[in-house]
């Protein structure tokens, strides 16, 4: 009786886990339409989706080695195709050095790394041992991609400001990483069941970082956005700078009064000089 509910319990977790999976693939979609609005990749990188496609690839060929895997192969499946369409429109609209630059990443990693993993597990002649190999490989790529989030997070601490991490995904991954925990852990699958223990715990870390900071104020000026904090001191000197032009221009225009006062007072004195040369003339 335990084995049947069991499986119906994995069965349970690993839908659950592909919609919401299904919401993680889903959310650079705003992302995405701006793009295709502005017609332009502006200052959004192509690196994240690229290593995104390669991990559901690898665990979809992990999932293929596999026997009773058709819940990996459903969303791992899914992920290959939306994660192929936002790379094609962003390779659409990049500029043309990161166009070439998106397009050696993928043929680098894509279809090079990933062909030689292919290749090489292949020629391994026990079965489980392949399934142990590629499943090692999937969970160093899989960390990867759970530690990813980390560079938000220490912005996060730096600016004390929550205005780059989105709650609803960090809550998504969490709550993904919980469902395909459960699973791996239904199945007996440590290798989809181990790297979900970290994605839990920067998801929930995320989560509480939100909350700690969501009232803060934001030390970042607007216009600054994502690029590095310029130094208090800089800024300080470019005041204090700014001041003392502030005042040089002060001085200078009160000395240019002053001696616009002075060349009129001389010239009044030479007027009246001449005034009162001219009766003297006269009587001569």
């Amino acid at each position: 009786m335990a084995a049947p509910d069991a499986f119906l319990l994995a069965s349970v977790f690993g839908i659950l886990g592909n919609i919401v999976a299904f919401m993680v693939y889903l959310a650079p979609l705003p992302t995405f339409y701006r793009i295709f609005k502005k017609k332009s990749t502006e200052g959004f990188q192509s690196i994240p989706y690229s290593v995104a496609l390669f991990s559901a690839m690898l665990m979809l060929y992990y999932a293929f080695l596999k026997t009773n895997a058709f819940m990996l192969i459903t969303i791992n499946s899914v992920g290959c195709i939306i994660e192929t369409s936002y790379l094609v429109m962003y390779m659409i609209y990049a500029p043309a050095k990161t166009r070439i630059y998106t397009a050696k990443l993928l043929v680098l990693f894509n279809v090079g790394v990933y062909g030689v993993i292919i290749l090489s597990t292949y020629l391994i002649p026990n079965h489980f041992l392949r399934i142990k190999v590629v499943g090692w490989i999937s969970v160093v790529f899989s960390v990867c991609v759970f530690a990813a989030p980390l560079s938000i997070m220490r912005l996060v601490i730096r600016t004390r400001s929550v205005e780059f991490m989105s709650f609803p995904l960090s809550f998504c991954l969490t709550l993904c990483a919980v469902m395909w925990f459960f699973y791996g852990l239904l199945v007996r699958d440590l290798f989809i069941a181990a790297p979900n223990i970290l994605g839990f715990a920067f998801g929930l870390a995320q989560m509480i970082m939100y909350l700690m900071f969501k009232n803060s104020k934001k030390s970042l000026l607007p216009e600054f956005g994502l690029n590095q904090i310029p130094n208090v001191v800089a800024v300080n000197d470019i005041v204090a700078s700014d001041s003392q032009l502030k005042t040089e221009d002060t001085k200078r225009s009160s000395e240019a009064e002053e001696n616009q006062s002075t060349e009129s007072m001389t010239n009044d004195r030479r007027a009246a000089d001449a005034a009162a040369a001219e009766p003297n003339e006269s009587i001569v």
